[in-house]
């Protein structure tokens, strides 16, 4: 298959999926989430792949999903926010349920729905001039993928996500159980395909089996319902299109996104530093 949007590599036992429109920050759009799904599907077929890394191209991991395409779509309403949202659902999910270990190897920004990539993943190595974060809620929109809860516990969840941070260092990141290992950025990509190839040494059916056992450990306390369970709740929050929403589209369309998040940044008072 071709690829438009990401760069598929095989790399002896490694796959590595580079999520590619650094023009845009490699913003998750409707092709993007196709062709990762392409890719997930041949690198799980692939009996001589073991492990599997996702990266991003140029300065930043991902954005988050494109509302550039939203702002062209003009999705309206519950029929036409479902098909979108189980796009987007799906398509992160494929990390957590995937056979074989995921890495995800972090540069620059990793937001939104590209944070909940990361999350699902099974490790996360992160630059040390990554940041992550959930601004979701600053213009009105749901969050997709509400795993992050089941990683940080709800206190830290909901200030991270109620807030609307979108600048959470590495080491915070990692200081709250989201990043494994944090690099240097000028060895994140040998350092991440180290990582893999050693999980990859291990037999396959050992590592499949045991991603399994601790996956359904977390699965068993009902992670899987309650993230189906707030997939619909954000499905409502989309669909019925919160006039905060409406306003950054507006004027996102109107003067373009960088007036749009100007907009939303302006309209919250400065926080005071971490206590």
């Amino acid at each position: 298959m071709t690829y438009s949007t990401i760069i598929l590599e095989k790399l002896g036992a490694v796959a590595r999926i580079t999520l590619n429109r650094p023009e845009r920050a490699n913003a998750l759009n409707g092709a993007m989430l196709g062709e990762i799904g392409a890719a997930l599907d041949d690198a799980e077929q692939d009996a001589t792949v073991r492990a599997i890394v996702v990266q991003g191209a140029g300065a930043a991991f991902s954005s988050g999903f494109d509302l550039k395409e939203q702002m062209e779509r003009r999705p309206t309403g519950i029929a036409e926010w479902e098909p979108i949202l189980r796009k987007d659902f799906d398509t992160v999910m494929r990390f957590w349920h995937c056979p074989k270990p995921t890495i995800a190897a972090v540069r620059g920004a990793c937001l939104a729905g590209a944070c909940e990539l990361a999350l699902a993943c099974d490790l996360t190595i992160a630059a040390d001039d990554a940041f992550f974060g959930e601004p979701e809620l600053k213009f009105g929109a749901g969050i997709v993928v509400m795993i992050l809860p089941w990683l940080v516990g709800p206190k830290i969840a909901k200030e991270i996500i109620l807030l609307g941070e979108d600048r959470v260092p590495a080491a915070r990141a990692k200081e709250i159980g989201i990043v494994n290992r944090i690099v240097p950025a000028g060895e994140l990509e040998a350092r991440a395909l180290a990582m893999a190839r050693h999980i990859a040494t291990i037999d396959a059916s050992v590592v499949k089996r045991t991603k399994q056992a601790i996956n359904r450990a977390v699965e068993a306390q009902g992670m899987l319902g309650a993230l189906e369970e707030a997939l619909a709740l954000d499905l409502v929050i989309e669909a019925e299109g919160c006039p905060d929403k409406i306003a950054f589209m507006d004027i996102a369309r109107r003067e373009g996104l960088k007036s749009a998040l100007a907009w939303r940044d302006a309209r919250f008072p400065p926080l005071s530093h971490r206590g």
